[in-house]
């Protein structure tokens, strides 16, 4: 990620921010943060993911919607792309007409780490989420072949790690069976 030019920014004027580029960025303290763009393996991961989510929300008849590259709200001047969220309807409908950044807590973030966002969202977006009160925080990990699973608990996170082929364990999603090699299975071509 790379800092661009604007800079003391406010969230409103960041809410309405094109610069015609096309890019997608966060705000980070008033300041805008390109965002690379993904890889494949990524995308793929990503699309696994949602596809998976979307599915268990269906089959549960769960009021809530599953959203890619939505923005959370962390801060007076902050605001983080995730790369999947879940969020109950009524949070959807209030943002309906508007830019998709949600001022309150989405039920699950989901971050699938890259090779430039390895501190972002080991760090800093783990310590915003626990703040912003995210209960379900996974960090998807396709360098280390690894999910965290952080669970916020009297507001910090625990955090469960899964490898190979364990399944991931979910609060939110408790009857989900995937396993973790399934997930990296799907950000491979072959």
């Amino acid at each position: 990620m790379v800092t661009t030019l604007a800079s003391n920014l406010t969230f409103e004027e960041y809410l309405t921010y094109d610069d015609g580029t096309g890019f997608h960025y966060e705000l980070v303290d008033g300041k805008l943060e390109l965002m690379n763009p993904p890889t494949i393996q990524h995308l793929l991961i990503v699309d696994f993911l949602d596809i998976l989510l979307r599915t268990e929300i269906k089959r549960l008849s769960l009021p809530w919607l599953c959203f890619r590259e939505t923005g959370v709200r962390t801060g007076r001047n902050k605001s983080r792309l995730s790369d999947l969220c879940v969020v109950s309807i009524e949070q959807a409908r209030e943002l309906m007409n508007v830019s998709a950044v949600f001022q309150s807590p989405p039920l699950l973030i989901v971050e699938v780490v890259s090779p430039d966002s390895v501190k972002w969202d080991y760090r800093y977006k783990r310590s915003e989420y626990a703040a912003l009160e995210v209960c379900e925080y996974w960090i998807v990990d396709p360098l280390e072949t690894k999910i965290s699973v952080l669970l916020l608990e009297e507001g910090l996170y625990e955090q469960t790690v899964f490898t190979a082929s364990q399944q991931i364990v979910s609060r939110t999603f408790p009857e989900l069976a995937i396993a973790v090699e399934q997930v990296f299975q799907a950000g491979n071509l072959s």
